[in-house]
């Protein structure tokens, strides 16, 4: 099981920012801005394209839902999106509130957020996608 699957599965803490069965999105603890969410299938599988078209389909809904819910809960201009990443085996997609091309820049450094706020900002996102899928 790799660190992202332990992650959604609960056996490593995170701060939760929205999940239902097949997805979970959590803040980034390597942050490049405040709010940096990172949203994962539960199962595992490395490369988002391997994944098949309907569960591509329902991933990107999902993220589309806690993108939304980032803006709600911190304004921006857009919630900017990006997927890569080869240190971790496991798809993911990265979303980030932005007000400039800059605050998308993976070569800034990155932010030490005390745990408190940490969880004020992912309780904050998770309050918002609450409310987009009631």
């Amino acid at each position: 099981m790799d660190i992202f699957s332990k992650i959604a599965a609960g056996e490593i803490p995170s701060y939760k920012c929205a999940e239902n069965e097949e997805f979970y999105a959590f803040l980034d603890i390597n942050p490049v801005v405040k709010a940096h969410v990172l949203v994962i299938p539960r199962r595992e599988v490395d490369y988002i394209f391997d994944m098949d078209d309907d569960e591509t389909a329902r991933y990107f809904v999902f993220a589309k839902k806690v993108a939304k819910a980032i803006k709600a809960a911190f304004p921006c201009k857009k919630v900017g999106m990006s997927v890569f990443g080869l240190e971790v085996p496991h798809a993911h997609i990265h979303l980030m509130p932005m007000d400039t091309e800059g605050d998308m820049d993976f070569r800034r450094e990155k932010l030490s957020l005390p745990e408190a706020e940490m969880k004020e900002i992912a309780d904050k996102i998770y309050g918002e996608f609450k409310k987009i899928n009631a």
